[in-house]
């Protein structure tokens, strides 16, 4: 069975991201429904997959990643409202049978994704 995971790394910093909290949806006909939260741990990760088994099917996903309160919380100045508060990443998932890793490479002003291993 396949599962999602994701790894966050603060890049100016050169750190995992600890602490992000992460909201995510599944997208069915236009609508988003929201499925569970996570929180990233000390290595940037989540604890255990973020889905798997039946709960983790062909279809679109959306992960929303807090980072603006992660960057007030490491005392990373910046304007307010923020350049990156909220960041939604949203992605395909083809084949439920295989692992989809989505991380997160973020910074006060950019961020990178990719599908990883």
């Amino acid at each position: 069975m396949g599962y999602l995971t994701t790894h966050v790394l603060d890049t100016s910093l050169g750190l995992p991201g600890e602490g992000i909290r992460i909201e995510v949806y599944r997208l069915e006909g236009g609508e988003r429904q929201r499925i569970t939260e996570v929180v990233t741990n000390d290595d940037g990760r989540c604890d255990a997959p973020i889905l798997e088994g039946e709960a983790f099917t062909v279809g679109e996903y959306e992960l929303v990643f807090h980072a603006g309160d992660y960057l007030r919380a490491r005392g990373i100045e910046a304007e307010e409202p923020r350049f990156l508060d909220v960041i939604p990443l949203r992605f395909g998932v083809a084949d439920a049978g295989q692992h989809y890793h989505v991380p997160l490479l973020l910074s006060p002003y950019s961020y990178s994704t990719y599908r990883g291993s």
